[in-house]
């Protein structure tokens, strides 16, 4: 069992640093978690540490999944076998540039809920998810023989809110259901006042300047264990941003003060992994900045899982201060497949047009819709004629506006212009606006993000009634290729690769705009060649079979392309 005596952690009575990484296994395919996890072990690491997002294992109110990518305990099992310990941050809140910052988006029907707090409702939903996830964490527990050494309290709440009622109903759900071994909080040096508990290690999140975080740690909680629980040693990326990247010598040298000093130190991200599907998350200060599929994050091993220069000079650091393996990673095999042609395509439009709308009085934001992901269809009739302004407020994220079969404009949530003219030409004008959901808020005052168009639009000094709805998320639904003759995007198209031996592989799409790409009816993610930084979206062989294999792609924006490339080397900008 992990304990604390004044300022040392101790495991099974022994002093012990705990030399931690992280690794998301719900980033990474399941193929792949022994590999991520022997090249953490090679570089003489003794812990690693995940997050556990409720969103993907509760994606609909009592529909729970623990398969594939969300086989948490596979992956717990797998440290085990390699001789590794484990932390959980199961939160629920995550932040991590994830979805939500991991909330399931049907939280968001409820009403003036308040999210991370003691708030009856939220706190009941957060029970009943709990009941299931707990009970699958309690054998993997040191005191029952496993490997998990530590739980996290909520994540980085001193930052939210102050709501200790919260923090203290959260931890006795855990001592209710067996968990027993050390429990902790984590939080940045100036908000650990209101983040941290009585009963639990306060732990720090920092990049730099470790001995000023340390010191006001020591005023906080005089001669309490010190750790950095998230060393940041890159950062992530946003569409339209620049790719981050972090010297090597300036990771290691920060990293041997804190190692020296006897500190535990958990590296984020010792590998980051991906964005698949529409799990980004997105920032928003001034200005709404959603994540990229990449979350490569810089970190010591890439997305693709091979060892950077900082992976050695970490190695070179710890190899003074304790014995490190003499076996060293080796870069995996991608290749290049070539062209793919993208042959068949068929618009969104003549798509939906096989689907049953919903009828309602005024549009419903996604979550009202029992949608958390993908894009939606709004369509009604505007009967007045001219030039009319339309407030364009209520539209999350980016939406496509056409007024009688023709697009009229592109507006983005980020636009300064929140009020737009638009050309009613005819006494009865059909007006279809699709929208994307870009990936919700995961940090901050934003929390509460709601997709889709969220109240009723105001046009031309006016509400306008009664809407067609086509909701449309290809992961939970089928996309069958029927003869269209609607010109309009966006557009399906698809492919096949016919491959001998599946291997890493990176998808070219030059030529492209802004989209998401399924490989096997797996959603890889969004790409925005146009926007960047990544022009690439990184693919994992597993996903590949021999032979051959099922590519769709939907393009928003508008291209003539017709084919995509499959190369072996990545391009994150």
């Amino acid at each position: 069992m992990l304990t604390t005596k004044g300022n040392q952690f101790y495991l099974n009575n022994e002093p012990f640093q705990i030399l931690s990484g992280s690794i998301h296994y719900f980033r990474v395919v399941p193929e792949f978690w022994e590999d991520r996890l022997l090249k953490l072990k090679q570089l003489g690491m003794n812990t690693v540490e995940t997050y556990i997002p409720w969103n993907v294992h509760e994606p609909k109110k009592g529909e729970f999944h623990f398969e594939g990518l969300a086989d948490l305990e596979s992956f717990i099992k797998k440290a085990e076998e390699l001789k590794l310990y484990v932390i959980l941050r199961p939160a629920p809140y995550i932040c991590a540039e994830w979805e939500f910052g991991g909330f399931p988006g049907w939280l968001l029907k409820e009403p003036g809920m308040a999210l991370r707090s003691s708030d009856p409702v939220f706190f009941e939903h957060l029970r009943s998810y709990f009941n299931v996830l707990l009970p699958k964490i309690v054998p993997h527990l040191t005191s029952n023989g496993g490997p998990v050494i530590a739980v996290q309290v909520e994540n980085e709440y001193g930052a939210y809110g102050n709501d200790l009622k919260y923090l203290n109903d959260s931890a006795e759900l855990f001592k209710q259901a067996g968990i027993n071994v050390l429990l902790f909080t984590s939080d940045g040096p100036e908000f650990i006042q209101h983040g941290s508990m009585q009963d639990a290690v306060t732990t720090l999140n920092f990049g730099s300047r470790s001995e000023e975080a340390f010191a006001s740690l020591e005023t906080f909680r005089p001669n309490s264990p010190k750790m950095c629980a998230e060393f940041w040693i890159g950062w992530f990326d946003h569409w339209g941003g620049k790719h981050h990247t972090r010297e090597a010598a300036d990771v290691a040298a920060e990293y041997e003060k804190m190692v020296a000093r006897g500190a535990s130190v958990n590296f984020y991200m010792f590998h980051g992994g991906t964005n698949f599907g529409y799990m980004n998350g997105a920032n928003h200060y001034e200005f709404y900045t959603p994540t990229i599929t990449s979350y490569d994050y810089d970190a010591l091993l890439t997305e693709w899982g091979d060892p950077m220069e900082k992976y050695h000079a970490v190695k070179q650091v710890l190899s003074k201060y304790t014995d490190v393996p003499k076996e060293n990673p080796v870069p995996s095999e991608k290749k290049h497949y070539g062209t793919v042609e993208l042959a068949e395509q068929m618009s969104v439009f003549d798509f939906l047009k096989q689907k049953t709308p919903k009828t309602l009085i005024a549009p419903k934001s996604m979550e009202e819709l029992d949608q958390n992901y993908g894009y939606v269809l709004y369509k009604t009739t505007i009967t007045k004629q001219g030039e009319l302004e339309m407030d364009i407020t209520p539209i999350r994220d980016r939406a496509f506006i056409y007024i009688n079969g023709r697009l009229e404009r592109t507006v983005y949530r980020n636009d300064a212009e929140k009020t737009i003219t638009l050309p009613f030409s005819e006494k009865k004008n059909i007006l279809e606006i699709f929208v994307e959901n870009m990936g919700r808020v995961n940090y901050g005052k934003h929390l509460k993000d709601k997709k889709g168009i969220i109240d009723n639009l105001w046009i031309g000094n006016q509400y306008w009634f009664h809407w067609d709805v086509y909701s449309l998320n290809p992961d939970e639904e089928a996309v069958s290729f029927i003869k269209g003759n609607d010109e309009r995007f966006p557009r399906f198209y698809k492919g096949e690769l016919s491959i001998e031996a599946p291997a890493d592989t990176f998808i070219d799409l030059e030529g492209w705009m802004k989209g998401n790409v399924w490989v096997n009816g797996f959603n890889l993610g969004r790409y925005w060649v146009t926007e960047g930084p990544q022009k690439r979206l990184y693919l994992p062989g597993p996903l590949l079979k021999k032979g051959k294999n099922k590519i769709l792609l939907i393009e928003l924006e508008g291209t003539d392309a017709h084919s995509i490339n499959l190369v072996d080397k990545p391009n994150l900008g």
